[in-house]
């Protein structure tokens, strides 16, 4: 058996799975992250700055010598949204590929929505069709299908620090404007003869682990007391209100919430509320996994 790792580079953090490979799937043995914010570095030229994919590359280069040293023979690299936005994505990759050793890839928007599917559908029930909706810091991901079988991918320019950058939420009344935001980014992809939908929908990323957390009153890093958990668009909502009248301050001393998340978390709630309702969704089912989870699945399973 083999040790094998993936590193995802998102719009909002890094992230790390190490897992054992085995003959019919694999065994997760540990997860690292650290938020570096690279969409924030997206000028308006479109060009990644200096300083965002060096600190982004930094941790790159953390969690890749961290891998190798636990005795992974496998690494695979791969990048969403905020390198594929970018036009000096190439000199990113350079970077990375100086740091590591290893040749990353930049994946398409639908290409990460089928690895969210492959991860996050360990929370569905076996054998039914179900949908589920990824939002990332750069751009959402939303996916209709069952068991191994896609039959809907869609990726929207539309995720928390994308919406942080273009509208301020500063109370409750800022967010019928941000949720319309985000309905009109799905209008424009959805397609208009797509009438018959799942009964299931399923979360993953940091907006739903984080509302997970509140819903249950705990720690943001007891991830696996959150999986599983259902959570309706109502509650949803009520979470929403009150974290928009809270300051960061006051946010930063909730259990249930990761710090660097503190600043972006009700705009993704605003996204996952005008999905909700464009989609005509009542609950949502929170998924400790994602696209890293996916990869593992699609290229080693």
């Amino acid at each position: 058996m083999q040790k094998a790792a993936v590193i995802g580079i998102g719009s909002n953090s890094v992230r790390m799975l190490v897992a054992l490979l085995e003959e019919d799937g694999f065994t997760r043995l540990t997860r690292d992250r650290e938020g570096t914010r690279l969409f924030a570095g997206l000028d308006g030229a479109g060009n990644l700055n200096r300083e965002s994919m060096e600190k982004t590359a930094a941790a790159v280069e953390r969690m890749a010598a961290s891998a190798r040293r636990i005795g992974c023979e496998r690494l695979n690299i791969f990048a969403t949204s905020a390198s594929r936005d970018a036009r000096n994505g190439e000199e990113f990759l350079r970077m990375l590929r100086g740091k590591t050793g290893v040749e990353p890839e930049i994946i398409s928007g639908e290409e990460e929505a089928v690895l969210s599917f492959l991860g996050a559908t360990e929370a569905a029930p076996a054998g039914e069709p179900c949908g589920v909706i990824d939002i990332g810091g750069g751009s959402t991901e939303l996916v209709v299908g069952q068991g191994a079988r896609i039959d809907l991918a869609v990726s929207c320019q539309m995720g928390a620090v994308r919406l942080f950058r273009l509208l301020r939420i500063d109370s409750a009344a800022d967010m019928p404007s941000a949720e319309a935001a985000a309905r009109e980014v799905l209008a424009e992809k959805w397609p208009k003869d797509r009438q018959e939908m799942p009964r299931t929908w399923i979360g993953t990323g940091g907006t739903f682990t984080a509302l997970a957390a509140l819903v249950k009153g705990i720690r943001w890093t007891d991830r696996s007391f959150m999986h599983g958990t259902s959570i309706p668009r109502e509650r949803i909502r009520e979470i929403g209100i009150q974290l928009a009248g809270m300051s960061v301050e006051e946010r930063l001393k909730l259990e249930g919430l990761q710090p660097s998340r503190a600043d972006i978390v009700v705009h993704g709630i605003c996204i996952l509320l005008g999905v909700m309702e464009f989609l005509g969704i009542d609950s949502i089912t929170v998924s400790e996994y994602g696209n890293l989870d996916g990869y593992f699945r699609q290229a080693y399973v």
